[in-house]
C-alpha cells in the first residue's frame, strides 16, 4: 500500500482546544507533519478532565493529560515556546519560513504584534497556506468578539431545533459546530494546496464558526429561505420527511426512516397496516406530512406492541430503513465498526482514526497525542526535533 497522501507536508500549529488541532488531527492522519506549538503550560485541554492518562516523559516523570486532548491531537509533535521571548519567537519564525501550512485560532489580530500574521509571514514564505480559525471571522461586525462552540450553536439556530419541542432548546452532545469548522478547514487546505500547485502562491484562509454553523443548518436553512416559515422543534422528527423519527417499543424505542414512497407501503405491510399505504393522505410524503399528526399515531400503536429488537429484526429483512438508540458502549460494540477498523490504540492510547479508507493509499496513526514539548528546540537548524530520535 502507498505511503499516506500528505506525505512531505509540514504544518505548523498555532491552535489550541478543538477546531483548529481538529485541522491539524486530519492533517497528521493523512500523512502530514504537524508541529503543535504550545504555550509553556501547554494546551487548555490537557487539563480537561477526568478522565486522564499518565503518559511517559523522556526524563522518567510522568505527564497526566486529559482524553479530551488525546481526542484531538494524535499525530503530532509537541513544541512549547513563549511568545515573549525573543529566542523562542525567533526559533519559531524560522520554522514557520519554510512550512507548507500554517493553522491558528487567535483572536483578530492577536498574532500581529509578534509578527506572526499572514502578511508578515508571507513575505519570506509567500508559499504558506495561512489558515485562521475565530468565531465570526476576519471582518464584519462581530470580527473582534470571542466565539465558543456552544454561544455559536445558539445563535445559528441548531439549538432552537433541537430538543423536546415542549422542552428547552438543546445544544447537540459534543462540540459540533469545532469539529465542523475543522472539517471546512481541512477542505480549504487542501483546496489552497491544489491552487498553489497552479500559482506557486499561498493564501490567507478565513474560517468562522459562525459561518460554518450557519452553513451546515443545510435544508432547514433552505427551507427557511424559500419557504419563508421559521421552522420549529419537531424533537426526533423530521421536518421534510415522515415516517423519519424515533418510535416506541414494547421496551424501549426504535428508529424508522422512510426515504421514499416504496419504502412507506413496505412498512404498513411489515406492520400489516398494508390499507394506510393505499389512502391518498399517506400515498406520497408531501401528503404524509401534512397529515403526520393523525398518520404517525397509528404506527406507533403498532410498533409499541413489537420489542425493539424484534421489530429492527422484522423491518430491516423488509427492506424498510431501522436500527437501535445505542449508547457509545453499544456504539462501539457493532461489529461494522470492529470490521471497518474505525477504532484504534496509537501507543496503547484508544481513538478514532479519521474516518477516510483511500484504495492505494494509507493513513497515518501509528503516534498517540503528544507529551508536552517531547518536541524541542535545534538550535543550530532552528527546527524541533523529537527527542527519541535526537
Amino acid at each position: 500500500m502507498a505511503e499516506a497522501p500528505l506525505k512531505g507536508l509540514k504544518v505548523v500549529e498555532l491552535a489550541r482546544i478543538l477546531a483548529g488541532p481538529w485541522i491539524g488531527q486530519t492533517l497528521a492522519d493523512l500523512g502530514a507533519e504537524v508541529i503543535k506549538i504550545e504555550a509553556p503550560e501547554g494546551d487548555d485541554t490537557r487539563r480537561w478532565g477526568p478522565p486522564f492518562i499518565d503518559r511517559p516523559r523522556a526524563d522518567g516523570t510522568t505527564e497526566r493529560v486529559a482524553a479530551y486532548f488525546h481526542a484531538a491531537n494524535r499525530g503530532k509533535t509537541s513544541v512549547t515556546c513563549d511568545f515573549n521571548d525573543p529566542a523562542d519567537l525567533a526559533r519559531l519564525k524560522a520554522l514557520i519560513a519554510d512550512a507548507d501550512v500554517l493553522v491558528e485560532n487567535f483572536k483578530l489580530d492577536g498574532l500581529a504584534r509578534f509578527g506572526l500574521d499572514y502578511e508578515t509571514l508571507a513575505v519570506d514564505n509567500p508559499r504558506l497556506v495561512y489558515a485562521s480559525v475565530t468565531g465570526f471571522g476576519q471582518d464584519g461586525p462581530r470580527a473582534a468578539q470571542p466565539g465558543y462552540d456552544f454561544l455559536i450553536q445558539g445563535m445559528c439556530g441548531i439549538m432552537d431545533l433541537t430538543g423536546d419541542p415542549q422542552g428547552e432548546p438543546q445544544k447537540v452532545g459534543v462540540a459540533w459546530i469545532d469539529i465542523f469548522t475543522g472539517l471546512y478547514g481541512v477542505i480549504a487546505v487542501q483546496a489552497a494546496l491544489a491552487e498553489r500547485a497552479r500559482s506557486g502562491l499561498g493564501q490567507h484562509l478565513d474560517l468562522s464558526l459562525f459561518d460554518c454553523g450557519m452553513a451546515v443548518m443545510a435544508n432547514q436553512a433552505t427551507n427557511y429561505l424559500l419557504g419563508g416559515q421559521v421552522p420549529q422543534r419537531l424533537g426526533n422528527a423530521h421536518p421534510n420527511i415522515v415516517p423519519y423519527q424515533l418510535f416506541p417499543t414494547s421496551d424501549g424505542h426504535a428508529i424508522i426512516a422512510c426515504g421514499n414512497d416504496r419504502q412507506f407501503a413496505a412498512l404498513c405491510r411489515a406492520l400489516e397496516l398494508d390499507h394506510l399505504a393505499q389512502k391518498p393522505d399517506y400515498a406520497t410524503n408531501p401528503e404524509r406530512v401534512a397529515h403526520r399528526a393523525v398518520l404517525v399515531p397509528l404506527l406507533s400503536e403498532a410498533t409499541s406492541l413489537r420489542t425493539r429488537q424484534d421489530l429492527i429484526a422484522l423491518l430491516e429483512q423488509a427492506g424498510v430503513p431501522a436500527g437501535p438508540v445505542n449508547d457509545l458502549a453499544e456504539g462501539f460494540a457493532d461489529p461494522q465498526i470492529e470490521a471497518r477498523g474505525l477504532r484504534i490504540a496509537p501507543e496503547g492510547i484508544a481513538g478514532l482514526r479519521t474516518p477516510i479508507n483511500l484504495s492505494r493509499s494509507r493513513l497515518n496513526t501509528s503516534r498517540a497525542a503528544p507529551v508536552l514539548g517531547e518536541g524541542y528546540w535545534s538550535f543550530t537548524e532552528g527546527a524541533p526535533c523529537n527527542r527519541s530520535n535526537a
